[in-house]
């Protein structure tokens, strides 16, 4: 759910609920303002009753029967109320009531008490003893006989009863109650509604802008023009500008200082694959009229014992020369790989194929080191590792990672190169069993110019200084995939290109 719809949702269920608790308070407040009203009416009239007639405990002890008529002429004004006579224990003596009380019915003394006490109660709920079940709005005046010690013979005790709703009472409740509360609580829903649509648009409008900008770097990068939705900002002071507004210009501030700084790296960058890339152009032709002349001497010296001094230079000077050599080409190499304008000449191959080639190119040197190098064909059962390769930079990357294994597995060891299809991807792996790479290292294997100092000798071709592995990284990554290294220290290394199989 997105955050328009919820806060749209909030104030209006907040609208909902604040209407329905002000109803709610209102019949309340109402219920209690008609057992307030009730209560003192009825108070005041037994003090009326109380004073005009003292005598009550007299005329009842010569008279029960016309006693309790003239009770109930007492409540002749009185609807919806039943008058009763209590001794001081709350003994019923004499009832207005048509319902025949049992002898000796008691009701509670407690809310008769609580009836009699000053300042009076804002109402007291008590005993009907009508219906024992249910509470209703009570009154009590204490009564006493001639020269008594000043506590009450007895009370007279009036309920009050709820009153029925007459017919078409009902109707007359809906059109006096019912009506005025859907009116306010549509009055509040369609407020509540206003509301919140001009808090949301206030508050999403501008995030939504936000959002379709971030979106549209995000999608285009830095390099594209400024998002059409960024909002622009109003003229107005600093003091006045609303949190959106303090956002949307910290955006923009930021977005410029980004662009700004992404030029800045982008020259830099250019500046330095251009540098590179001349820097290796020009040094390879005279490295390598460097390694002619040394060529050159080294074979005019063949056979004269007196120049052995001199060739043992000769070999030290031709070694590193090549080495140089490599160094400059891998340069040039990573350089053109980082070009944002370079493109792959990709076709559909089997990926075994190409190993077994490069396993025959490498075959010789293996056999001299003692090293035995096989190509896996892979069961005719499995799918065929097919993915769209550049022959050329996929055969550098794997000539590259066996150059770099002959360099460190002794004689007697063994490097397996194998490429199956499993889940979208064609996993091509060249596995050794050499001294393997220290676990702090493998983090750094694959950066430009790094070089562990455990396990890679100096100044041995390109892998020597990191770049083979750059390369390598690289190359997998124009194809779409990624490279993953698994190596245990004096077990071996497995080091495994993910490319996108062909169709995937």
């Amino acid at each position: 759910m997105t955050v328009r719809r919820r806060l749209a949702l909030t104030i209006f269920a907040t609208g909902v609920l604040t209407a329905l608790c002000v109803i709610a308070t209102v019949l309340v407040a109402f219920q209690r303002f008609e057992h307030e009203s009730t209560y003192y009416r009825a108070s005041a009239f037994l003090d009326r009753v109380a004073a005009m007639h003292p005598d009550l405990f007299e005329r009842h002890a010569r008279a029960p029967g016309p006693f309790t008529e003239f009770l109930r002429t007492l409540v002749l004004f009185e609807p919806d109320s039943q008058l009763y006579l209590l001794d001081a224990q709350g003994t019923v003596l004499a009832s207005t009531g048509e319902a025949k009380l049992p002898p000796g019915f008691k009701v509670t003394l407690g809310p008769v008490r609580e009836a009699l006490h000053q300042p009076p109660m804002p109402y007291v709920m008590g005993d009907d003893p009508e219906r024992m079940d249910a509470d209703a709005v009570i009154a009590a005046a204490p009564l006493r006989m001639g020269a008594s010690d000043g506590s009450p013979a007895g009370y007279l005790y009036l309920v009050s009863h709820k009153p029925a709703l007459p017919p078409g009472g009902l109707a007359m409740f809906g059109s006096a109650v019912g009506r005025p509360a859907l009116a306010l609580i549509a009055g509040v829903l369609l407020v509540s509604t206003l509301l919140a649509l001009s808090i949301v648009a206030a508050v999403t409008q501008p995030l939504r802008q936000l959002s379709a900008a971030v979106n549209a770097v995000t999608r285009d990068g830095l390099d594209g023009a400024v998002p059409p939705a960024l909002p622009e900002l109003p003229a107005r002071s600093g003091s006045s500008r609303d949190e959106f507004v303090q956002l949307a210009s910290g955006f923009h501030t930021m977005l410029a200082t980004l662009r700004r700084q992404w030029d800045a790296l982008r020259r830099l960058d250019h500046f330095r694959r251009e540098g590179v890339s001349n820097l290796s152009h020009d040094l390879r032709s005279p490295l390598t009229a460097t390694v002619a002349c040394l060529e050159t001497l080294d074979g005019r010296w063949v056979g004269e014992p007196a120049r052995a001094d001199d060739r043992r230079l000769v070999e030290v000077a031709l070694r590193n020369t090549r080495n140089a050599a490599r160094l400059v080409r891998s340069l040039g190499d990573l350089a053109l790989l980082d070009e944002p304008g370079f493109a792959l000449r990709a076709d559909v191959l089997d990926a075994r194929e190409l190993l077994g080639d490069i396993a025959l190119r490498f075959q010789a040197r293996a056999a001299a080191q003692g090293v035995t190098l096989e190509a896996e064909h892979g069961s005719e059962a499995m799918p065929p590792p097919r993915a769209a390769l550049d022959v050329e930079l996929f055969e550098r990357a794997i000539a590259n990672l066996v150059d770099n294994a002959l360099r460190f597995v002794p004689a007697g060891g063994r490097i397996t190169l194998s490429a199956h299809a499993a889940n979208g991807e064609v996993r091509v792996q060249v596995a050794d069993t050499g001294a393997g790479i220290a676990p702090e290292d493998l983090p750094q294997l694959f950066d430009r110019f790094y070089q562990s100092r455990r396990s890679v000798a100096p100044a041995m071709g390109e892998g020597g200084k990191g770049l083979g592995l750059a390369i390598v990284k690289r190359i997998a990554e124009l194809h779409g995939g990624a490279v993953e290294v698994h190596s245990v220290p004096g077990v071996g290394t497995a080091v495994t290109l993910c490319l996108p199989a062909a169709g995937a």
